[in-house]
């Protein structure tokens, strides 16, 4: 089930990795620095309302799907979950507008907090479905859904851009995409509600399970986000709108890295439980981890070699001088946070201690707030990035030793010490090419780099890369001679 999502969720990534690109390059130029600054102001408090209000019913569908049985007990999973949603969403729009009219905001951030805060319960009806079609392994479904939101986002978003929305624009996008795809998603999931009841002991377990996942989510956007809003405080816009651009460009590449895997992986992991008990599991994450560090490890060490033509390339001139010194910090933070996220907190989630969790996330997120306060006020951009990439290992060593003690997952030394070689000796080989500038120097870098890993993980089989090989290619010739 793993690498078929793998495969499967592939096309859909590399879309959301260009669009992520092109809409820094075309964000960081149509918007002014203050208004980019804006935006990503916007942006972390659209995300963490929605995790605040929605992301305990999306974690819900995606962990208890697979232990259903079919017929009225999984009709009483979507009743559950679907009416429950919209009873939220009915609650929430007003409160939203109340707060919108009454929060004393400078002019400039009102609308863009509107737009961002109304598209909230749209994404929330989009990704509960994206999460049924992921546990339930429907790969297609799950990533048409990703190609389309990407694509339209980006695609409304930049239109209003150029019109002259401002800030709100990206948010725009984010608003209308989905709402867009819902007609065409919803009818089939709320056919399977309307057959069911809403099951009040079933919202509880759930809750229980799902409100430690969202508060540990929230504490995961203090790590992610408390450095813009202390830059804002003790700068202004346009540093946050250069720290977002260069920690857009690092994270963004590592985010559709991890998102691709974790796609695949973590309804992967719950299946191989559920239905193949603990022998099974240690199997699929072992394997799981070894791939998290083959792709996850270079591809960081690749972003903090290219950070300097990276910036030239896709960032405007007012932002990208303090862009490149925060990429190769943020490139590890994103390493260790895909790490932690979609590995090691994998033992609470299958282990439905959710509320470890939360403990866990607990002490890098207080960490991230003291080290920006230090950091910030005398390093200014530089000082974020430090006390993220800081606080994100605090993060890693914390979940690490608590799931250990819930649900042990392996951890594959062996893949870690021969990708950590591989990646050295890739560096190295980076190091000494001509620092020829912009587009081509990263092209150069990134195709020797790119190849130079890739000879030394084979050579060495790091991460079983090459029975990965034969095994693919074994599949590839069995299904021709079945044509």
């Amino acid at each position: 089930m793993f690498w078929r999502g793998v495969l499967g969720y592939l096309p859909a990534n590399i879309i959301q990795g260009v669009v992520g690109f092109l809409a820094i390059i075309v964000y960081t130029r149509l918007l002014s620095a203050e208004d980019f600054g804006r935006y990503a102001l916007a942006f972390s408090v659209m995300t963490m309302a929605h995790v605040a209000t929605f992301s305990w019913l999306e974690a819900a569908m995606a962990r208890f799907w697979a232990a259903q049985r079919d017929g009225a007990d999984m009709a009483s999973h979507f009743a559950s979950l679907y009416r429950t949603a919209f009873i939220m969403i009915g609650l929430f729009l007003p409160l939203a507008g109340l707060t919108i009219w009454l929060w004393p905001m400078p002019e400039g951030f009102r609308l863009p907090i509107a737009v961002a805060l109304l598209g909230i319960p749209v994404r929330c009806l989009s990704k509960l479905a994206q999460e049924r079609y992921r546990a339930a392994g429907e790969v297609r479904k799950a990533a048409s859904l990703d190609i389309w939101n990407a694509l339209a986002g980006f695609g409304v978003g930049a239109a209003f851009a150029l019109s002259g929305g401002g800030a709100a624009s990206p948010l725009a996008g984010l608003l209308i995409a989905p709402l867009f795809a819902l007609p065409f998603i919803l009818p089939a999931e709320l056919s399977e509600a309307r057959k069911g009841h809403v099951d009040r002991e079933r919202l509880k377990s759930y809750a229980v399970y799902g409100y430690p996942i969202a508060a540990s989510l929230g504490l995961a956007l203090v790590l992610a986000s408390t450095d813009r809003f202390l830059l804002a405080l003790f700068m202004d816009e346009a540093a946050v709108g250069a720290y977002h651009a260069g920690y857009s460009i690092a994270n963004r590449t590592l985010d559709v890295l991890f998102i691709w895997l974790g796609a695949a992986g973590t309804p992967a992991l719950v299946m191989a439980l559920e239905r193949g008990g603990r022998a099974q599991l240690v199997a699929a994450a072992k394997e799981q981890a070894s791939t998290l560090i083959l792709i996850g490890l270079p591809a960081a060490v690749g972003v903090a070699l290219v950070a300097r033509p990276l910036s030239e390339f896709m960032i405007g001139e007012d932002l990208r001088d303090a862009a490149a010194l925060v990429t190769p910090w943020v490139a590890l933070s994103a390493l260790l946070s895909g790490l932690t996220v979609y590995y090691f907190h994998q033992a609470f989630t299958l282990g439905r201690r959710t509320g470890w969790l939360l403990a866990a996330m607990s002490v890098p997120a207080l960490a991230n707030v003291v080290l920006n306060i230090i950091l910030i006020p005398r390093f200014g951009v530089l000082g974020a990035a430090w006390a993220t990439a800081a606080s994100f290992a605090v993060g890693l060593v914390a979940s690490w030793a608590i799931g250990r003690r819930i649900l042990p997952l392996p951890l594959p030394w062996t893949t870690l010490m021969q990708c950590s070689f591989c990646a050295g000796v890739m560096a190295l080989a980076v190091w000494f090419l001509p620092p020829i500038g912009g587009f081509p120097e990263l092209m150069l870098d990134a195709s020797v780099g790119a190849t130079v890993y890739g000879v030394c993980a084979f050579a060495l089989n790091a991460g079983g890369v090459r029975d990965l090989a034969r095994r693919l290619r074994s599949a590839v010739q069995a299904r021709r001679a079945a044509a």
